[in-house]
């Protein structure tokens, strides 16, 4: 299964009163696992950046000044999500953007169903408790010190730990997804049973003992498989 873990950075909260993206971060996810393939690209908003926007991300107007735009990215952004899933924290917002930018240079919309709202998903299995990105590091005690200012892939990347956290940890699926090859013990060898140190006591108490063995020779005599050689 496919899934692709997303993030964003803006000018602001609304792109219908001018804000722009201007950072795409994602990560693809197969079976929960990343697989290393990304996509990252830095956006020309074709506005000034505001200095609320900038304390959050870093990105300036100098930095993005030669960036492409968001037509020259915004197909091949499709190309790589596909029509996979789309893991996202506050997915409306994300949403919200990627399909007004979409809309704007005449490429389909994205509908909201494909994506997979990590927020309310931490909301309900932590009721009453804060439920930001960096609070679910603290949780799950996930290392994000080098997130001193936001980032879409480096935010991409702490999200795809806090939703395998979120659906179960380490092994959501138990292990039942591993291919043969992987199979083996904690060496990475093949596993194999290993007798216990010390017998488990019998169960049966001596006249029980005793019952079962009047059956036997009773019932089977000396065709009792187990009495032949």
């Amino acid at each position: 299964m496919r899934e692709i873990v997303l993030d964003t950075e803006t000018t602001g909260f609304d792109p219908f009163t001018g804000d722009r993206i201007v950072e795409i971060g994602a990560l693809e996810l197969e079976g929960h696992v990343p697989t290393g393939v990304q996509f990252h690209e830095y956006i020309n908003p074709e506005r000034a950046m505001p200095d609320e926007a900038f304390q959050v991300h870093g990105l300036g107007d100098d930095f993005l000044r030669d960036k492409p735009k968001f037509a020259q990215v915004g197909q091949k952004f499709l190309d790589f999500i596909e029509d996979s899933t789309l893991v996202i924290h506050n997915a409306a917002f994300d949403m919200k953007f990627l399909n007004a930018e979409l809309k704007w240079i005449g490429l389909p919309e994205i509908p909201m169903v494909r994506a997979l709202d990590t927020l309310p998903m931490a909301r309900k299995k932590f009721p009453g408790s804060p439920a930001s990105l960096d609070a679910l590091c603290r949780r799950f005690g996930i290392t994000n010190f080098e997130r001193d200012l936001h980032g879409a892939l480096l935010d991409s990347e702490i999200l795809a730990e806090v939703y395998l956290e979120l659906i179960g940890g380490r092994q959501p699926d138990f292990g039942l997804a591993t291919s043969s090859s992987s199979k083996g013990g904690a060496d990475g060898g093949d596993w194999k049973p290993q007798p216990r140190p010390n017998p488990l006591p019998s169960r049966l108490s001596e006249a029980e003992a005793e019952t079962h063995k009047a059956y036997i020779a009773k019932e089977l005599g000396d065709a009792a498989l187990w009495l032949k050689s």
